[in-house]
């Protein structure tokens, strides 16, 4: 088999996970892109990417252009003479021309099945619409939004427990052990590409601070899928008085509870709050992990232990006072 020159193209720890695979892999990366260093953290220090990270622990050269439509970009990359240029949520549109530099052209590896779910939150998107599946598909980039042909698919259920912190750790071993078996095919010429379907498309937009406040007048369905799905970010929230209560994990109650104000907390069970939900208050949103404001997130049952007062049966969710529409729209980091 063929050993093959690698440009890797990636930022998150989703993608630092494909390149830790490629490094223990028979083909060699030559030189690795990915994001200028952002400021992070509560000073604000620039901080290198874990792509970039990992990169330098093992000396590789790392290129952090602002943009690769430049033609002195593009000649950078292009004598690095590498056979495949690996993207891995890199955060920068590869024009045409950067597609062509390679021998072999660029494949990326893509949170979803696709054609569901193109674009930048795959993970979370496919948990809140309630899917029953998602996976990776690794695919040869075109000029389109995620619109390549399919080299490899791989298949992850969905349970009624997984949050989006589940999903992106599991898809980012999958997607590596796939975008491996996918190169070693690319190198003994076995690979076959397979165009999306056009039927069944849909968009992942890109996630934001300010959907994550729930309204209990939607069914209790949706709020339990998003809630799982904004697991770790952004985190889904409502107003308890003029603060934030958190929800980390929520199930829906069989069954149906006599009509009541949307976001009244019922009378608790053993180990999570019971919030009426829907348009006249009926359907049981059963939350089994949270976060008080000032506190740390932990299990209901722990919270209930404690006895807040706050979270007293009757108390109202969702109504905010005081200057909390101003703490809304500030937002939060998990």
């Amino acid at each position: 088999m063929s050993r093959l020159r690698v440009v890797f193209a990636g930022t998150p720890e989703f993608a630092a996970s494909s390149l830790a695979a490629l490094l223990e892999s028979q083909h060699e990366v030559v030189a690795v892109y990915t994001q200028p260093d952002r400021p992070a953290g509560r000073g604000r220090k620039l901080t290198p990417s874990p792509v970039k990270q990992l990169a330098l622990e093992h000396s590789l050269p790392v290129y952090q252009p602002q943009t690769l439509k430049q033609p002195e970009a593009q000649a950078e990359l292009a004598a690095l003479n590498a056979d495949i240029m690996v993207v891995v949520a890199y955060g920068l549109l590869l024009p045409q021309a950067v597609l062509d530099i390679p021998r072999l052209g660029c494949v990326n590896v893509h949170a979803s099945l696709l054609p569901r779910w193109r674009g930048a939150a795959p993970i979370q998107r496919a948990i809140e619409a309630g899917d029953s599946v998602s996976g990776v598909t690794i695919m040869q980039m075109d000029a389109g939004l995620d619109t390549g042909a399919m080299l490899t698919e791989v298949r992850t259920p969905i349970t009624p427990r997984t949050t989006g912190g589940d999903l992106h750790d599991r898809l980012a071993i999958q997607g590596a052990n796939a975008l491996i078996n996918t190169l070693d095919a690319l190198a003994t010429g076995t690979a076959h590409a397979t165009p999306q379907p056009e039927e069944g498309v849909t968009y992942a937009a890109k996630l934001s601070k300010a959907e994550a406040e729930l309204d209990f007048g939607q069914p209790a369905h949706q709020l339990a899928s998003k809630i799982r799905a904004f697991n770790p970010w952004p985190v889904a929230w409502c107003a308890l008085g003029d603060d934030r209560l958190r929800l980390l994990m929520a199930r829906v109650e069989e069954g149906q509870h006599p009509p009541c104000p949307p976001g009244a907390l019922l009378e608790h069970g053993d180990d999570h709050l019971r919030i009426a939900c829907g348009i006249d208050g009926r359907e049981v949103l059963c939350v089994s992990s949270a976060q008080l404001p000032g506190g740390k997130a932990m299990a209901v049952r722990d919270l209930l232990n404690a006895r807040h007062a706050r979270l007293a049966t009757g108390t109202r969710l969702g109504r905010r006072l005081g200057n909390s529409a101003a703490q809304a729209s500030e937002g939060e980091t998990p």
